[in-house]
């Protein structure tokens, strides 16, 4: 029985990487500790396996060293700061987005459409409420005009115009279409990719609760407003630090929760954050953050209802609903027209559309398109 010799340090590295639980890499792998003392070496079948198990590339495990897997944009992120490694989940995610993102381009500029009009809009010196104010006219987000929603239908509209207006915006709680290489939202809550104006990326962790999820796509909106690429974990808490992500929070508040809406909805008397998350679809976190910000409770009242919010915040359950639809919010509704209508026309193999898309049944592919109205 051939073994392989395989460095220590890079089978570290792969179970750092993949963040799995030490209690079931040990069952999975009942020898690792002895791979990782060289009292011994895996087969040829067990390194692949366990190369399959992590999600590392195989061959990656034949380097002389662990590879340097810097994060491919920018990390505004303040809660992970110190961590050794990006996950293999956060990393996998960036790279799809950007696949996607560079053929869905390649089609933009071969039908000559115009660049977004959200991607890189500040002007000089712009603040966030001005911004948001501007962006609003371009997304057509009419809150006024707007009666309750819940969180569900609120982000629904606001991607809906983010995608009128060339965005695509994409939601999963997991890598792809894989089930089980779930996404961490302490590590990722969402991030956006700025580079190309012909098609970029918002890309929201569908994991986190709803009216936080709405949030998200908010600020990250804000940074493409900027013209920025962007990994971010938004803290409503922290309200000393300024930069840029404090300026997409602030964008992001006054976009989903205008003041000047906000203060007649409000009136007289103590206001009431949970029944204006309703009013707005927004959740009540948001709504606190943004009284405290505009001096309409203390610090000492935003503390403790922040404490109170975070402590009882809920996440899905992580059961699946209709499968198309969860499909075409992975995938991006845009990008899963222009792909399919692509794959019809010839423009690109089925098998490369469906790779994008994350499903390889051809059936499932016939169905995409009868619901998008595609089906010849």
């Amino acid at each position: 029985m051939t073994r392989v010799q395989v460095k220590p340090e890079l089978l570290r590295w792969a179970c750092q990487r993949s963040r799995m639980d030490e209690v079931e890499l040990a069952v999975r792998f009942p020898k690792l500790d002895a791979w990782l003392s060289r009292e011994t070496h895996p087969t040829f079948k067990q390194l692949e396996a366990f190369a399959q198990a992590t999600h590392v590339p195989f061959g990656y495990l034949f380097l002389p060293d662990p590879p340097d897997e810097p994060l491919p944009i920018a990390d505004f992120r303040t809660t992970t700061r110190g961590t050794p490694q990006p996950s293999g989940e956060l990393l996998d995610t960036i790279y799809l987005c950007q696949q996607r993102q560079a053929w869905y381009s390649e089609e933009m500029m071969l039908a000559h459409e115009p660049p977004s009009p959200l991607v890189a809009a500040m002007k000089p010196g712009e603040t966030a409420a001005d911004a948001a104010a501007r962006a609003r006219k371009v997304l057509e987000y009419d809150i006024d005009a707007r009666p309750h929603v819940t969180p569900d239908r609120a982000f629904a509209l606001l991607a809906e115009r983010a995608e009128a207006q060339g965005v695509l915006v994409m939601v999963s709680g997991v890598v792809g279409s894989n089930t089980s290489r779930r996404l961490d939202v302490d590590e990722l809550r969402g991030f956006s990719l700025a580079d190309d104006p012909l098609a970029p990326v918002v890309f929201v962790n569908g994991a986190d609760a709803k009216a936080a999820q709405v949030f998200t796509l908010a600020h990250e909106l804000g940074h493409l407003w900027r013209g920025e690429s962007a990994v971010s974990t938004e803290d409503l808490r922290d309200t000393t630090t300024p930069g840029v992500e404090a300026w997409c929070n602030a964008f992001a508040a006054e976009l989903l929760a205008p003041e000047q809406t906000l203060r007649q909805h409000v009136g007289q008397g103590a206001p009431d954050a949970k029944e204006i998350a309703r009013r707005f679809g927004v959740s009540e976190a948001v709504i606190v953050r943004r009284l405290f910000d505009l001096r309409m409770i203390s610090r000492q009242v935003f503390d403790e209802r922040m404490a109170i919010l975070l402590a009882r915040r809920t996440r899905p359950d992580g059961r699946g609903g209709d499968f198309y639809a969860t499909l075409f919010a992975r995938a991006s509704k845009r990008l899963t027209r222009a792909v399919v209508a692509g794959a019809l026309e010839g423009r690109i193999p089925y098998t490369r559309a469906m790779n994008l898309l994350g499903f390889h049944k051809l059936s499932v592919f016939d169905e995409v398109a009868r619901r998008l109205d595609l089906a010849p």
